[in-house]
């Protein structure tokens, strides 16, 4: 992997916003009807309680998630900042702490990306979604024990795979009190296959792409990070999954948890792979999970993910309110503020499922005409009845992104054109775009020009192709840099503005320190034997392992269980109580064997662990385990070239 040096001092500042930059921004603040408050008195209806500004820290004292840096929102926003994105960034980050949506109904909103919601049983606590990380998950529930009375946690409804929803488990419940029956962990079918699919298997390339869609490395400030739209920000802290003890499988299912009643709706494939929705009777109260929230949300996630299905979504949303339309008082979700009176939830109802629709819709229609996504992207606009409602506006998703996302759901990323079945690599192209444009020299002087013009795109695409070909120019370097940073300072979805701010900081300052992926302890702990085998499969070096085929035993004296795993093709297979004959066995505690698989822990730490037979197998195994750098080059070269 290759690594560059900073750009000097003087081209690596933060530039002002430009006049394009300037008139954008006046031109939004003209169009949208900034005088509608609505949404922030909902935000900051029932505030019983909360630290001002929130802070959560580790034991050591490192900061988890602080919100102290935020103050600058109270001013105007200033021309480096989308005025409608500045708005969003207001409700996220300046309404924290404890909420009464109606008695009995809690949420801890803005102590992380996401809300947890506590709902106050017969005897204790029923815990929604707890969080990302358990140190946040740990302060919303002290926070609400001490103001409402201290209860004990007796269940946990994780609604959907995503990890700002379920990673904060061991702050609210301890794994010892889940397998003693204690706290029942609620989710829907398919849950944690999916949620280690997404935060696991692809868990390093989508964490890296992640510092960029949640602007981890920016500093909050006018000319950085404002917000990431879904949340004020999100916490960085220790994360965990625990395996649920009752499944939700089928729509109209019932629970009862700690004496309230739950009906459920699942909707799967819409905003998350596995998810659900379900109304509560004792409150006259829905609660869409993630499926709606105040913006447009993602029908592709620019860090990765499976694309969504943006027609699935509208039918669910519209399921939601055929089944609760008519009984529900109160909408409330894993993110944001609820909205209370049922004409009003209702039309906020309507109004999100006619917007996935409507993309879906225009997106197909404008594909059977023969235009690709590209095209597609630059004609499609909501209509005013949605696009002028603030809760649908491009705050996370973007019409943009999401429309073609749905190309690619239908139609892949292949548009028909043979030029682009098999193009070239990126470092490959650019060396020959840049050649046949007259060299980096004569391509920077042109897209001075352009820049000066406010033709931003283009400057981008254009520079893309030189930096990439000579990363050591350093003034494309730095007007690539300057490029995106208008950008970002344009852009009304908190994603893209930290995606364009972050490919400027690396720009100028380089590749950040990174260390080494590896799977955090909390998962390691939750992560059934099935999962492991597929994180070790895909790390598998297959030079190290070619034309060998050889069998490893694990017998897990603590779990009762037995697995083998077989080298064979330079691929990596396991099998439940396999009769077949193997090189060796391991025999040992089944977390002890985890942490040794997925290297958290050696072989020389342990005492817990026994072998029998060709202890060789196990070394060559682990040797064969590649390692993926947590910090590889996203806006500079990765050294592949044809």
């Amino acid at each position: 992997m290759i690594d560059y040096p900073p750009l000097p001092e003087a081209l690596a500042q933060p530039k002002a916003a430009t006049q394009t930059t300037r008139e954008a921004q006046a031109d939004v603040r003209e169009r949208l009807p900034f005088a509608d408050r609505r949404s922030f008195a909902d935000a900051a209806r029932g505030r019983l309680a909360g630290m001002t500004p929130v802070i959560v820290k580790r034991p050591n004292g490192h900061p988890v998630y602080d919100l102290s840096k935020f103050d600058f929102l109270e001013a105007e926003a200033p021309a480096e900042v989308n005025p409608s994105l500045w708005r969003q960034a207001q409700l996220n980050a300046q309404h924290s702490g404890l909420y009464e949506v109606v008695p009995g109904l809690y949420q801890v909103r803005s102590y992380d990306m996401a809300n947890m919601t506590l709902i106050a049983g017969d005897t204790g606590w029923i815990i929604i979604d707890p969080l990302t990380a358990a140190e946040v998950s740990a302060a919303g529930l002290a926070l609400a024990n001490e103001h409402l009375g201290t209860r004990p946690v007796r269940a946990v409804i994780h609604t959907h795979s995503h990890i700002d929803h379920y990673g904060g488990v061991y702050g609210v419940a301890s794994a010892e009190q889940i397998a003693r029956g204690e706290v029942a962990i609620v989710a829907p079918e398919h849950f944690v296959d999916e949620a280690l699919s997404e935060n696991v298997l692809a868990g390093n390339v989508m964490g890296r792409r992640a510092t960029y869609m949640y602007g981890n490395l920016l500093s909050p400030g006018p000319q950085g990070f404002v917000t990431n739209g879904l949340g004020a920000t999100l916490a960085l802290g220790s994360t965990g999954i625990a395996v649920p003890t009752d499944t939700v499988r089928t729509t109209g299912e019932v629970r009862s948890l700690d004496g309230v009643e739950f009906e459920f709706q699942m909707t799967p494939g819409t905003e998350a792979p596995a998810e659900f929705v379900f109304y509560i009777p004792r409150f006259k109260a829905l609660c869409m999970s993630e499926i709606t929230s105040h913006h447009l949300h993602n029908v592709y996630t620019p860090r990765g993910a499976q694309v969504r299905d943006a027609l699935a979504w509208a039918e669910q949303i519209d399921e939601s309110i055929e089944r609760f339309g008519d009984r529900l008082e109160i909408e409330f979700a894993s993110h944001h503020w609820p909205i209370w009176g049922r004409e009003e939830a209702v039309e906020y109802l309507q109004k999100q499922r006619d917007m996935y629709k409507y993309i879906h819709d225009q997106t197909l229609r404008l594909a059977n005409q023969g235009f690709n996504k590209e095209e597609i992207a630059e004609q499609i606009s909501l209509p005013d009845s949605l696009g002028m409602e603030f809760y649908n506006r491009d705050y996370y998703g973007t019409v943009s992104h999401n429309s073609r996302a749905v190309y690619v759901k239908y139609l892949g990323f292949f548009d028909g054109n043979p030029a682009n079945l098999n193009p070239l690599p990126p470092e490959a192209a650019a060396h020959r775009y840049v050649e046949y444009m007259g060299g980096a020299d004569a391509i920077c002087t042109r897209a001075q020009d352009s820049f000066a013009q406010g033709d931003y795109r283009w400057v981008a695409e254009v520079l893309n192709h030189v930096v990439m070909s000579d990363p050591e120019h350093l003034d494309a370097r730095a007007l690539l840099a300057d490029t995106y940073e208008q950008l970002g300072y344009q852009a009304e979805s908190g994603p893209w503005r930290n995606f364009y701010l972050c490919g400027a900081l690396e720009l100028r300052h380089g590749l950040p320190a990174g260390s080494r992926y590896r799977v955090s302890e909390g998962v390691a702990q939750g992560m059934p034997f099935e999962n492991l085998f597929k994180l070790l499969a895909i790390q598998l070096l297959p030079d190290k392992v070619d034309g060998r085929s050889y069998a490893i035993d694990l017998r897990l004296t603590d779990a009762g269980e037995a697995w083998q795993m077989i080298v064979h093709n330079s691929v990596l297979h396991a099998r439940r109580n396999s009769t077949a004959t193997a090189g060796l066995t391991l025999t040992g505690p089944a977390p002890d064997i985890k942490r040794l698989l997925l290297g958290l822990t050696t072989l020389d730490a342990l005492e817990t662990i026994a072998l029998t037979g060709e202890v060789q197998l196990l070394h060559d195994l682990l040797d064969a385990r590649d390692y993926f750098p947590r910090r590889f080059p996203i806006v500079t070269p990765r050294g592949l070239t044809t």
